[in-house]
């Protein structure tokens, strides 16, 4: 999707922080991190939102979580505790219409987020 900011991410067409990639997803710091550790981890397929995965997505949906831990782990918040968020349509808070989980972590992150 030629509008889409995180597709032109994905074809290193901005800059952005990269702290993880691989052949289905990218990972990368979020430029306005709400916590110690937050990052942006995405599919390299553009799918707009959650409501848009398909029967075939599931292998890619558990990538990225597996991604999450993985990065969790590297970054010293898994033993203390993290949190993945992901944001569906304009009321669940989610700017850009490319699917995306937060990771965020290194503080104590409180419920109800917002």
């Amino acid at each position: 999707m030629e509008d889409c900011i995180f597709c032109q991410m994905i074809a290193g067409e901005m800059d952005s922080e990269i702290v993880y990639e691989d052949e289905e997803v990218i990972a990368f710091k979020d430029i306005e991190p709400q916590a110690p550790v937050h990052f942006l981890i995405i599919p390299k397929k553009h799918i707009p939102t959650l409501l848009d995965l398909q029967e075939g997505d599931k292998e890619l949906v558990g990538h990225i979580y597996q991604v999450a831990a993985q990065l969790a782990q590297q970054e010293g918040i898994a033993e203390d505790g993290f949190r993945i968020v992901s944001n569906c349509k304009e009321a669940g808070g989610q700017t850009v219409y490319h699917i995306h989980y937060h990771l965020l972590g290194g503080r104590n992150l409180q419920w109800p987020p917002g």
